[in-house]
């Protein structure tokens, strides 16, 4: 008897353990849920960003080369500085281009007393064939000698003319403003007319950049844009994180390259600081005119599987679902998903790295911060894209 009153006495004990354990167990699982920052989805409406690369270059360009023969005197620049159209750059050696003037002054002042001579002969060449007393055929002679005397002398003015244009033309002047290159051929050399290159001088006003946008791109995002109206485009240069620098489309060829299938734009970019030289490679960057909505959601809240991206979204009872995306442009530390997201999900924003798919939590809601983004290019926020 005793033995039977034992059992039961055990088995009401256990019963009510289990019971007690049941009741305790929600409560513990309630406390071991991990805390997640969550926040909603933002739908904004964004432009698609189009880079290409390109290299600089400069509106104006010369290489620079004397227009008379001779030897150079002296060099009236520092190199690498920047020089002003009309500043005198080399100086050739001018004593024998002045010599030719000289003399062909001379010659001018001998042939305009000929002249002078041959006019009063046939003045009175004129007065004698009225008294019949000379000939027809001597009066012709004095007027023809007076028509030689005048082409001689203006033989010889033409050839001073070119004489002084080829001693102004000893000193070798800037034709442009602009940054000039090194001396290629120093003081004492000999340098010929229109062939030795003396230096290099490369406009710093503003600065070219071509790129091709291909057919179908151009069609769908910039058909409506003309040089007129200036689309605005931000630029930068390598080793640089930043678009640090803001232009305009001023060229718009106007033929598609058959052979390759784009057109040719081009962006201007004025710059007063020198910051910009010809031959630098450079990203340009502009955004379709065409704008639409877009989901958007923090770079980080996106994880990768193989070749996945997707996104941990708040399901039923707190419980994280695995839900697969498409991504589209980046702005900032956001990025636009173009599938696989609508408005009114909620995601963990962190990402999958201390979570995983199916995993209860205890959501901590935040705000996607969007400050200093610009999700459409103007004006008046391309200095916050140069920062995207």
């Amino acid at each position: 008897m005793n033995k039977h009153l034992i059992a039961a006495a055990l088995a009401a004990a256990s019963l009510s353990l289990a019971g007690c354990a049941d009741e305790s167990a929600p409560q513990a699982q309630q406390q071991q849920l991990q805390p997640i920052d969550v926040a909603p989805v933002l739908v904004k409406p964004v432009q698609s960003w189009h880079t290409y690369t390109t290299r600089l270059e400069s509106p104006e360009e010369v290489a620079l080369m004397p227009r008379v023969s001779g030897i150079i005197d002296s060099i009236e620049f520092k190199e690498g500085d920047v020089v002003k159209q009309g500043d005198v750059l080399f100086q050739l050696d001018k004593r024998p281009f002045a010599a030719v003037v000289a003399s062909l002054e001379a010659q001018i002042h001998s042939a305009e007393a000929a002249l002078e001579q041959a006019v009063s002969e046939d003045k009175r060449a004129v007065r004698l064939l009225e008294r019949k007393a000379i000939s027809t055929e001597q009066a012709q002679a004095r007027t023809s000698t007076l028509r030689q005397r005048e082409a001689q002398l203006a033989a010889l003015q033409a050839q001073l003319t070119s004489a002084k244009l080829d001693l102004e033309f000893t000193s070798v002047i800037s034709p442009i403003d602009g940054i000039i290159s090194r001396a290629n051929i120093t003081k004492g050399n000999n340098v010929l007319a229109g062939q030795s290159v003396l230096t290099s001088i490369v406009s710093n006003k503003a600065m070219y950049a071509y790129f091709d946008v291909d057919e179908r791109t151009w069609n769908s995002a910039f058909n409506d844009v003309t040089a007129q109206s200036r689309q605005t485009v931000v630029m930068q240069k390598v080793g640089q994180t930043e678009f640090a620098y803001q232009g305009y489309i001023n060229f718009i060829d106007n033929q598609i390259n058959s052979a390759t299938g784009t057109l040719r734009v081009r962006a201007v970019f004025n710059e007063d600081n020198n910051q910009l030289r010809a031959g630098s490679f450079a990203r340009i960057k502009l955004a379709a005119n065409k704008v639409s909505e877009k989901v958007i959601i923090p770079e980080r809240a996106i994880g990768t599987d193989l070749k996945n991206r997707f996104v941990l979204t708040v399901g039923e009872n707190n419980v994280l679902e695995y839900k697969l995306i498409t991504v589209g442009e980046r702005y900032g530390a956001l990025r636009a998903v173009n599938s696989g997201l609508s408005e009114g999900d909620i995601i963990a924003v962190n990402g999958p790295a201390r979570v995983g798919p199916g995993m209860p939590i205890s959501p901590q809601t935040v705000t996607i911060d969007t400050s200093g983004v610009a999700f459409t290019l103007s004006n008046d926020n391309a200095q916050l894209v140069a920062k995207q």
